[in-house]
C-alpha cells in the first residue's frame, strides 16, 4: 500500500523512500473535497495522476533501515532528464542526466564511500574526482534507477493488505496548495500520511512515515515544469571508464 521504492542508487548506494500509494476506508460526504469518494479511490487517483505528470520535484529526508539519513532534492521528468542533489550523512553528490548520459559530482567523502569496496588504487581516485562531474558508464547497474521518474514510482502496491484502513484526516496546506490528508496507524506502530491536492489534478503533494524502522518525509512539487539539465562543460567532466583504465579522462 505505502511503498514507492525510490531507487536513488548513486554510484554504489541506494535508498528506499517510503511513500503512500493506496488505501481503503471511509467515504467522503458533505462538502468535503472528493465528495462521495472513498479514501481508496482518492489515493488511487493520486497515484495515477502523479505517474502521468510530465515532471515533478521531490525533496525530503529518509532514514533507511540500515541507518543514517538520506536527503533527496531532485527534479525529474518522463524523458529521464534530471537535476538535483542526493546526500547521505556528510557525503553529497549532485546528479544530472541529459542527452541520455548520467553525470555525478560528488565531494571526496562521497567518492571514498562509493569506492570503499574497491582496491586501494580506486580509493585514491576519490581525490581526483572531488568536485568533478563524472560521466557514468552506460548500463552501469549501480545507477540504473537514478533519474527514472517512472522507476521512482513503479514499485507501488507490493502488499495489498497495507492498502486497507486509511482515513480522511481533514484538510491542510502543503507548499501553499490545499490538500486532503489521509492517515493510517499500522500494527508496527508507524503513522502514515498522504497529502493529496484538492484543486486541479489530484497530485501527491507530500508523504510521511513517522515511527517504525524507516521514518521519512518527502514533498512533491513543480509538476509539469521543464527540467533544464545542462550538460557539464568538458573541462569539468571526467570519464570514469577512461580514468579507471589509466587513460586521460
Amino acid at each position: 500500500m505505502r511503498i514507492i521504492k525510490v531507487a536513488t542508487a548513486v554510484a554504489t548506494a541506494s535508498v528506499s523512500v517510503a511513500l503512500l500509494t493506496g488505501c481503503g476506508g471511509d467515504s467522503g460526504g458533505g462538502s468535503e473535497p472528493f465528495e462521495g469518494q472513498s479514501a481508496d479511490d482518492i489515493a488511487a487517483k493520486a497515484v495515477e495522476a502523479t505517474k502521468q505528470a510530465k515532471s515533478l520535484h521531490m525533496k525530503g529526508d529518509v532514514r533507511p533501515e540500515n541507518g543514517g539519513t538520506v536527503t533527496i532534492d531532485v527534479s525529474v521528468d518522463q524523458e529521464k532528464n534530471c537535476d538535483g542533489t542526493i546526500s547521505t550523512g556528510e557525503a553529497r553528490a549532485d546528479v544530472r542526466h541529459t542527452d541520455a548520459t548520467l553525470y555525478l559530482r560528488g565531494d571526496e567523502r562521497y567518492w571514498r564511500n562509493a569506492l570503499e569496496q574497491q582496491p586501494a588504487a580506486s580509493q585514491r581516485m576519490a581525490q581526483k574526482l572531488d568536485g568533478k562531474w563524472v560521466k557514468v558508464p552506460a548500463g552501469d547497474e549501480a545507477t540504473a534507477g537514478v533519474c527514472d521518474k517512472q522507476g521512482f514510482l513503479a514499485a507501488m502496491d507490493e502488499d495489498e493488505s497495507e492498502r486497507q484502513g486509511m482515513k480522511r484526516d481533514g484538510t491542510t496546506e502543503v507548499g501553499g496548495q490545499d490538500a486532503l490528508k489521509l492517515t493510517k496507524r499500522t500494527s508496527g506502530g508507524e503513522t502514515l500520511a498522504l497529502y493529496v491536492a484538492t484543486e486541479g489534478e489530484p497530485y501527491i503533494l507530500k508523504s510521511t512515515t513517522e515511527g517504525g524502522k524507516s521514518p521519512g518525509s518527502v514533498t512533491f512539487s513543480e509538476y509539469n515544469e521543464p527540467v533544464n539539465a545542462e550538460q557539464p562543460s568538458a573541462d569539468q567532466t571526467v570519464d570514469l571508464e577512461q580514468l579507471a583504465a589509466g587513460q586521460p579522462a
